[in-house]
């Protein structure tokens, strides 16, 4: 068996280097590739060394086993899947090779020179250098245009980021393909020009600087910056926390060393971390539940210092060309769980973004103010932070809705941007139809951001809120030009809604749980259109059933139902393709649309049979039915503004508090203690 890509295969990876990440890259491999029988070789010529890599790839492989993530037997397959080896011969016949060796230029190109000897011609050759550019590690190569840099994150088996670097000598189709080929097994890859560092770790390691000059100045301790930067900066552990859990402070203290001539003059390694590399001792970091005190004053200080350099950093960064608005901005998020940069200046006002960055500046003489954030700063103007990436391809704009850490979830920038976006290709002579569809493999839309719900807090509040949403959707639903939606994973509440607003539906088949209208679980109805366009696209009985429990379908079901039109056996790529040939189809009059009717429905019962309703609100499926029945007895636009009331009517139930402040206390599977009411 062999894993099949775009029309590539892959039976074999490598993993050069068994050291810190190695394990953990041929431990993600495992995970996505095993069940497809695709073997990883981890090679290092030390043997002491794989026999420390193997150990902790099986350790992990247990733990996940243990806490339930992976069966017996797939944990067993994982194990199996994966050779430590000092025998170079067994990569002769890779197809993938990933090199994970110590940072050392002249070592990985003795590692790639001796790898071009012995694979393959087609052979992908990846470095995954945290700093060096492509251009040096492959320059000694015939054939360099199959070489680039594939920087992952740690921990590198679940952290989802990976940067793509090309060189200027990489071939475009496989940089192509290898951004297609990680989302496809659920990464996020972004692609990063090619620069001393890329995108990433100027901000990891230059946030770490800015924290290392507080304290060298006595501004605050270690430990109260650590606290400080939690709050500051959105993470999860301070700087000096980071490193003493990554033994990031060698390749750190290189990094910041080398950015003095490769980016600008502020960048250095300061004495704190040079000594601490000397001594090899870990930073006083705050201990796990310590309480650490920080006056007002200190507070405000290092908050005002760190802000200010990394949104300075950030912007440098998109300012240099190496990373985009969009990618920089997902993937700080993802990579580093930070405050997302752009978003942020967006919320506090670029012009205050602007003078934090000033402020740092006059007391760093070294640092440059951008002139993306002078642009913006100086006219307090938001940054386009888009979350719907297009891409056109023959005629077909593909809409694909990007928010991994959120699995696509809908809020009220979404739901602009969609409107804005359909705007756009409405006014596009050069666009014939668009399909929509979400980023990655996991979920089309998982349905409304429930923070998004929460913030609803009365009748008329509900109902306008449903109505800006319908209003998104029925202008999709009204683009004179065909909307495709595939379906790339699940659509939950207002993602099936979403998909229904579309001219036709496609999806991957075999998903187990494809749809669903979840909404009841939280205590609330469908307030997107949901309780219309279901009853509409699959008949009465089906809809009421969905609607009133709650129950997901499989991709297999939907398309029995009607509400899927073609299951797609294949990957994102072929689900893609398929839907934009049916778009065109649409568009040249050979296929015909499944608009949902803009006519009353016929037949419509008096009343629904009694369900079991278990642990559900009854209030809420009052309404509910309601909604249903009413609905359908009117023009569809006419059935929208009904829901609209309903759903209004639900956001003042005591039940809608309940079930929303259930799931986020609680999360999606815990059943909320209604009181009917």
């Amino acid at each position: 068996m062999a894993y099949t890509f775009q029309g590539r295969l892959v039976r074999r990876v490598g993993v050069v280097g068994s050291g810190q990440i190695g394990p953990d890259i041929a431990l993600f491999f495992a995970k996505v590739l095993s069940r497809d029988d695709v073997s990883v070789v981890v090679v290092d010529v030390a043997a002491d060394a794989l026999e420390r890599g193997q150990a902790k790839l099986e350790k992990k492989v247990d733990r996940g086993e243990e806490s339930g993530a992976f069966s017996s037997e797939w944990a067993a397959v994982m194990k199996q899947s994966v050779q430590f080896t000092t025998d170079y011969d067994r990569l002769d016949d890779a197809d993938f090779i990933v090199e994970a060796a110590t940072e050392d230029l002249e070592l990985k190109a003795k590692i790639f020179a001796g790898l071009e000897r012995r694979c393959r011609a087609d052979t992908i050759f990846a470095s995954n250098s945290s700093h060096l550019e492509p251009e040096r590690i492959f320059e000694g190569l015939k054939k360099p245009e199959r070489g680039l840099v594939i920087h992952y994150f740690f921990p590198a088996e679940r952290n989802p980021v990976v940067e793509i670097v090309p060189s200027a000598h990489t071939d475009e189709s496989i940089t192509s393909w290898l951004l297609d080929f990680y989302e496809n097994i659920g990464k996020v890859p972004i692609r990063v020009g090619s620069r001393y560092g890329y995108a990433i770790d100027p901000i990891f390691e230059g946030q770490f600087l800015a924290a290392a000059l507080l304290a060298e100045q006595g501004v605050a301790t270690p430990k109260q910056i650590d606290e400080v930067s939690r709050k500051a900066l959105g993470l999860t552990i301070g700087p000096f926390t980071a490193m003493n859990l990554t033994g990031g402070n060698p390749i750190t203290n290189v990094g910041l060393a080398n950015y003095t001539s490769k980016i600008h003059g502020w960048y250095r390694s300061p004495a704190s971390l040079q000594q601490a590399v000397a001594d090899g001792a870990p930073w006083d970091a705050p201990k796990r539940g310590e309480d650490v005190d920080v006056p007002e004053e200190v507070a405000r200080q290092v908050t005002a210092s760190l802000r200010g350099a990394y949104l300075g950093i950030c912007a440098e960064i998109v300012d240099s060309g190496v990373a985009s608005v969009e990618d920089l901005d997902m993937a700080v998020e993802l990579a580093l769980d930070m405050k997302p940069p752009f978003r942020f200046m967006n919320k506090i006002g670029t012009n205050a973004a602007l003078k934090l960055v000033r402020d740092y500046a006059a007391g760093h003489p070294d640092f440059p103010v951008p002139a993306l954030l002078r642009e913006h700063g100086d006219a307090n103007r938001d940054f386009r932070v888009r979350q719907i990436v297009r891409e056109d391809v023959d005629g077909v704009a593909v809409l694909k809705i990007r928010r991994p850490r959120v699995l696509n979830a809908l809020n009220q920038a979404v739901f602009d941007e969609l409107r804005e976006q359909i705007a756009e290709v409405e006014a596009d002579k050069n666009v014939r139809a668009v399909v929509l569809t979400g980023f990655g493999v996991k979920a089309f839309v998982s349905g409304a951001d429930v923070k998004f719900l929460a913030g609803i807090e009365t009748a008329e509040q509900g109902s306008a809120t449903s109505l800006d949403s319908q209003d998104a959707l029925n202008k999709i639903e009204a683009c004179t030009k065909p909307v495709v939606c595939a379906y790339n994973g699940l659509a939950f509440g207002g993602g099936n809604e979403l998909a229904m607003a579309c001219h036709a539906r496609i999806a991957r088949a075999g998903l187990k749980v494809l749809a669903a209208q979840p909404e009841v679980n939280l205590g609330i109805i469908p307030g997107a259109g949901g309780t219309q366009r279901l009853p509409r696209l699959v008949g009465f009985e089906k809809a009421a059933e969905l609607l009133r429990t709650g129950r997901p379908i499989s991709a297999q079901e939907a398309h029995e139902i009607g509400l899927v039109r073609t299951l797609v056996d294949g990957d994102l790529f072929v689900l893609r393709r398929t839907a934009i040939d049916l778009a065109l189809a649409i568009a040249d009059g050979t296929e015909t649309a499944d608009k949902v009717p803009d006519a009353p429905m016929t037949d419509v019962p008096a009343t629904l049979p009694e369900i079991d309703l278990r642990h559900l609100s009854r209030a809420v499926d009052n309404l509910v039915v309601a909604a249903i029945l009413e609905g359908a007895r009117l023009p569809l636009r006419d059935g929208l503004a009904l829901e609209a009331a309903k759903f209004g009517e639900v956001c003042a139930l005591e039940d809608m508090r309940i079930g929303v402040r259930n799931f986020l206390e609680n999360g999606p599977r815990s059943k909320a203690e209604f009181v009917h009411a």
